[in-house]
């Protein structure tokens, strides 16, 4: 090889490399919803680690199918300890993918972490403003209720150790939403609290919040819940922006959303277990926030 040729070969093996370099992707989280686990993620994280290679993406193993009806602070608890590890390993950052149940569960753990590191923070059709419907989930655990009946459960010491009823809101029973929900009003800011200031402070750390669901989900009731809207007590959907934590700024929504760090994409025709493994989904809804 001549002298001459060496510069050039020098120069392609840069080029080659840089894309390498620029392209170092955040670490993505992943955490499951409801009766899943890290086995019903695989097709999402295929889809993360084809559109942006070499990505790190981690789905937590841990309170699993059955033992996702544990509660909800419980498991909040739990994914803290799995999840700060990671993100303090993580120098620029990290993003969060949390499905269904998951979205709540990622609210407690960034509620009560005090300085993460999540860029992204992507809420796949969970429940942020709470449940009110029947579905194969609420069969499957309360086959004897009805919606309209099952606050005598929920709304009792007992029933606030079963994390569906942490986030089961009565729009007809209000009083004793607000006096016994341990977990979804607290974190809502609908009941005052010790912690109130501190959890919005935390929560506000965020750069960008995706809310993503859609009006063929057939689970989430409302589906707008996916977007902090939900029911009055005739049953009419009251949009995020008309909430009164959102007017009074409770937890920082409103403000995170002048700033311009919400983003709501609504997708017809996605029902709820397909949501992780729906290509379009990922690349309308997802995809952009990865970087």
């Amino acid at each position: 090889m001549t002298d001459g040729c060496r510069p050039c070969v020098f120069i392609w093996a840069v080029l080659l490399l840089l894309p390498s370099v620029i392209m170092a992707y955040r670490p993505v989280i992943i955490v499951h919803g409801l009766l899943d686990g890290p086995a019903q993620f695989k097709v999402l994280t295929n889809f993360i680690n084809e559109s942006h290679p070499g990505t790190s993406v981690t789905t937590i193993a841990l309170y699993d199918y059955t033992a996702s009806v544990k509660p909800m602070w419980q498991q909040v608890e739990g994914f803290k300890e799995a999840i700060s590890p990671i993100m303090e390993s993580a120098v620029d950052g990290v993003h969060l993918i949390c499905f269904s149940q998951g979205g709540l569960i990622c609210r407690g753990v960034l509620a009560t972490v005090p300085h993460h590191n999540v860029r992204s923070l992507i809420f796949l059709s969970s429940p942020l403003a709470g449940q009110y419907g029947d579905s194969s989930y609420f069969k499957h655990f309360f086959p004897i209720f009805i919606k309209s009946r099952l606050y005598h459960f929920c709304y009792t010491s007992f029933g606030q150790k079963i994390s569906i009823c942490n986030y089961w809101n009565d729009p007809h029973q209000r009083e004793r939403y607000l006096k016994n929900s341990v977990f979804l009003a607290p974190l809502n800011g609908e009941v005052n609290h010790d912690n109130s200031t501190e959890w919005r402070n935390h929560f506000m750390h965020i750069e960008k919040l995706v809310l993503i669901g859609g009006p063929d989900d057939g689970v989430i009731t409302p589906w707008q819940s996916s977007m902090f809207g939900f029911y009055d007590d005739d049953e009419t959907v009251i949009d995020m922006e008309y909430q009164d934590y959102y007017a009074s700024d409770a937890f920082g929504l409103k403000t995170l959303n002048s700033e311009g760090a919400v983003e709501k994409c609504v997708v017809s025709g996605v029902q709820h277990t397909h949501w992780h493994s729906d290509y379009s989904v990922y690349q309308k809804c997802i995809e952009k926030w990865l970087t």
